[in-house]
């Protein structure tokens, strides 16, 4: 394992971006955001990333306390990694930065790569000033689940592990403008864009 750079400044951000501020490891803390991951899953939902540098910063991400490895027991008998407490803290950073980062979003470029859960994070950020519960959301790239504000993991793919408070329809461009903060969810909602079905406090406050 190669020593950790840093950028000897006696800064807590200085001190942060030395554990954080390589390239990816972000990324894959977003991924475990879901719950534990396998290597294989997380190098599926990270195209361009090579295996070295995965499984170079999955290392980096176990040294600093960010990450483990764990064997499932039978009949799963693979690895998985999963965040600790201390990586679960990142959320509310990649959160702002994708509040920071939202109008960016512009048009899709032709090699933009696209994961439906890569639109979890932006829309627990948004759904959060609604209510709590369990939420369902489908767009044609896939469908997800979030937990919001009750506890973790905050997110996952595929369908909910029981009925959820609301259901969300909506499209990929209609989540980008959300992230850009250009539109809200009751905006979206209101003008037919989004469709919600629910009995939830979520499903209640936005229609």
């Amino acid at each position: 394992m190669s020593p950790r750079r840093s950028y000897d400044q006696y800064c807590s951000a200085a001190r942060a971006l030395d554990t954080v501020g390589d390239r990816w490891t972000l990324l894959i803390v977003r991924e475990l955001l879901a719950g534990p991951r396998r290597y294989t899953d997380l190098h599926a939902d990270l195209p361009g990333v090579s295996t070295d540098v995965l499984a170079s910063r999955l290392k980096d991400m176990e040294r600093d306390g960010l990450a483990t490895r764990r064997r499932l027991p039978p009949p799963g008998a693979a690895y998985v990694y999963e965040l600790t407490p201390r990586g679960s803290a990142l959320l509310p950073v990649l959160q702002a930065l994708g509040a920071w980062g939202g109008p960016l979003l512009a048009e899709r470029r032709p090699t933009d790569a696209v994961r439906a859960h890569w639109f979890a994070l932006p829309l627990l950020r948004s759904l959060a000033e609604v209510g709590e519960g369990l939420v369902q959301v489908h767009l044609d790239e896939g469908e997800f689940h979030l937990r919001v504000g009750i506890g973790e993991p905050v997110y996952g793919d595929g369908p909910a592990p029981r009925t959820p408070d609301a259901w969300l329809t909506l499209d990929a461009g209609t989540c980008m403008e959300v992230t850009a903060g250009s539109l809200t969810l009751r905006e979206a909602a209101r003008q037919g864009r989004m469709t919600v079905t629910g009995e939830g406090p979520i499903a209640k406050a936005l229609l």
